[in-house]
């Protein structure tokens, strides 16, 4: 039988193909591009942006001694290519599922995964700390960072590039430009340039013109200096690049292998210590035609059919939170307009593109800048206006300072909609919302909001819109709701106040956020079982209801705290409140569940839950032990 894969079949990693010609590299370009279509249609996962990175993914390992010659990936969800053709071909099936691999680079799956990304902007930092460690010891070898546009516009690969730019380290930085949103211009006339910028010849040169240089008076030696590196910019558009350091070659089209190749093999046998910037433009979703047409769409997927392009969307049963989070926001805003809503570069992810269509001169996309996304509101704030600041829960840990400094310390009514809180499924630990709870709930003067369900993420946004004294927050998690009816628009909460769902009198569950559902089901069980359960949903964690805290603490033998969140979040500051009370003297237990301290790798959030311990059996677990009953035994 003749196989579909003639060359893949024969990879086992890179050292099989580096003997390839150009003809042999488009025809395993072709295979890779197929087989990646394959697997993601299958699976699921990131498919736009690693289909327009094959040609240069074959060319990097082509060129350099991979993985001697460290290859880092910025954010990671381009690296799909990467992964098959270094000897994870057989488990691209499992991407994303549980026990399988990692939708993102990884350091513990591949010696070809120097290392790990999930958050995007990180590589050039990587990179030049990996380039100084090997000149420390004296090794060889070279450090390539391959770096979307999109990563560009983070402030942390400015800093890294200026950083690399002062220092006689020697760095590939590889501008993998896929919107052709910096220099257009790519062609025959691109191509040779590059290729005359990069070889020994032109660099021999430039360094006999800079000894030259340096026999004339300062003055005139930086004029000279200066007039060649302008002059390559003004050639290639790189100026911005050449005055942070960099020596830079392109734009060169990425994928074609005449083009790339020889380029690629200039930088990597230059003898300049200085750091190179190769720009390469490619196409997102480059070779299937769904995926070139709508490249949003593509850039993350779930299953779908090969030939068609059609996504399989299962139905939903609920609105998803982040659905619901962007309607609310909808309505508060028709009824003020100094509402304002700033997301950085995830508008889609947020919910937000709803708002931009209806308020587009209300909405900004900072692009991949958290930390000036958060003070870009500050300023707002102060003007009076009502800034909503959108990100995921991960990814505002990357704006950390700037709420604690420009936000919090300075009392602005920023209000931050933490999408992604808790367990994300397939994306795994980089994504999950593990650590918002506690690093927020140690901050003065904010009020901190854990919505049940979708009707209560509406209500939070209303009392968000109309708290106009301090820092607000409210988190909710991927996903669908739990069905319950929505108003049409939500009500303003009294502050610090939860409510009680059920009466009991033996054990008080106290849950804060989604796992409320949990909750109810495992009062269901207890009672079941003869144990009478209060379910309490907190609403917020910030102010906390400390009424409703004692009361349930004085009327009930056990008191069990529920959340998702880490160790030092909502459990911990209920703890905090009975112990300075005194509620703990008489005898009180208290069980507060949280996730497990340590990271959960990709898989179902139902099983991510189990492996957490916060299903409503392993609540009815903690109950029956801390009382001493047997699970299968009905207390008289």
């Amino acid at each position: 039988m003749t196989s579909h894969f003639p060359l893949l079949d024969r990879i086992a990693s890179p050292a099989d193909f580096r003997h390839f010609g150009v003809e042999e590299l488009r025809q395993l370009a072709d295979e890779v591009r197929r087989e990646m279509i394959e697997s993601v249609s299958i699976t699921g996962g990131h498919l736009g942006a690693g289909l327009g990175v094959v040609e240069l993914t074959l060319a990097l390992h082509h060129v350099f001694d991979t993985p001697h010659d460290r290859l880092i990936w910025d954010v990671g969800h381009q690296a799909y290519p990467h992964k098959i053709v270094t000897g994870r071909r057989d488990r691209m099936r499992t991407l994303r599922q549980g026990g399988g691999l990692s939708g993102f680079t990884k350091r513990t799956e591949s010696e070809y995964d120097p290392f790990g990304a999930g958050h995007s902007s990180t590589s050039i930092s990587a990179g030049l700390g990996m380039a100084v460690a090997r000149d420390l010891k004296g090794d060889d070898g070279n450090v390539i960072a391959v770096i979307g546009d999109g990563a560009m516009s983070a402030g942390m690969a400015y800093e890294a590039m200026n950083n690399a730019g002062s220092m006689q380290s020697r760095l590939v930085v590889v501008l993998n430009d896929n919107d052709m949103s910096i220099a257009p211009p790519v062609g025959a006339m691109s191509a040779y340039l590059s290729r005359l910028l990069s070889s020994r010849p032109y660099l021999s040169i430039r360094h006999f013109a800079k000894d030259i240089a340096a026999m004339l008076p300062p003055p005139l030696e930086r004029v000279a200096r200066r007039a060649e590196e302008y002059a390559r910019g003004m050639v290639s558009g790189g100026t911005l690049f050449v005055e942070m350091g960099f020596y830079y070659v392109g734009p060169i089209d990425g994928h074609n292998f005449e083009h790339l190749l020889p380029v690629l093999k200039n930088v990597r046998d230059a003898e300049d210590d200085k750091p190179v910037l190769v720009h390469v433009v490619t196409k997102k979703g480059r070779g299937y035609s769904p995926a070139e047409e709508a490249a949003d769409k593509y850039h993350g997927v779930g299953r779908f059919d090969v030939v068609t392009g059609k996504l399989a969307k299962p139905k939903a049963n609920a609105p998803s939170y982040t659905g619901v989070f962007a309607d609310a926001m909808v309505r508060e805003a028709e009824a003020d307009q100094r509402i304002v809503a700033i997301t950085a570069a995830m508008p889609a992810g947020t919910g937000l593109d709803k708002f931009a269509e209806r308020f587009p001169a209300r909405f900004f996309d900072v692009g991949i800048a958290e930390q000036h996304a958060v003070t870009f509101a500050a300023g707002l704030a102060c003007e009076g206006f009502k800034p909503f600041c959108a990100l995921y829960s991960s990814f505002l840990q990357r704006g950390y300072d700037q709420l604690v400094h420009d936000v919090v310390l300075q009392k602005l009514p920023v209000r931050f909609a933490i999408d992604r809180a808790g367990l994300v499924g397939a994306d795994g630990a980089t994504h999950a919302g593990t650590f918002d709870l506690a690093f927020l709930g140690c901050l003065p003067d904010i009020v901190l909001m854990s919505p049940a369900d979708e009707a209560e993420l509406m209500h939070a946004v209303a009392t968000a819109a109309a708290l106009d004294d301090r820092p607000s927050a409210f988190r909710y998690p991927r996903g669908e709701g739990v069905g319950v009816e929505l108003p049409e628009r939500g009500r303003i909460l009294p502050l610090g106040k939860g409510r009680i769902l059920r009466e009991g009198t033996r054990v008080a569950l106290l849950s804060l956020g989604t796992r409320l559902a949990e909750t109810l089901k495992a009062a269901d069980e207890l009672a079941a079982r003869g144990i009478s359960a209060t379910v309490a949903d907190a609403r917020f964690m910030k102010p906390l209801d400390e009424d409703l805290i004692l009361r349930l603490a004085r009327e009930h033998e056990m008191l069990v705290t529920i959340e998702e969140g880490s160790v030092g979040g909502f459990g911990s500051h209920v703890l905090q409140l009975l112990a300075h009370a005194g509620a703990l003297d008489h005898g009180l237990k208290v069980r507060p569940m949280v996730l497990p301290d340590r990271f959960l790798d990709h898989d179902t959030p139902q099983i991510q839950y189990d492996q957490a311990g916060l299903n409503a059996a392993h609540i009815t677990a903690t109950v029956f032990a801390a009382l001493g009953v047997s699970r299968t035994a009905v207390p008289a």
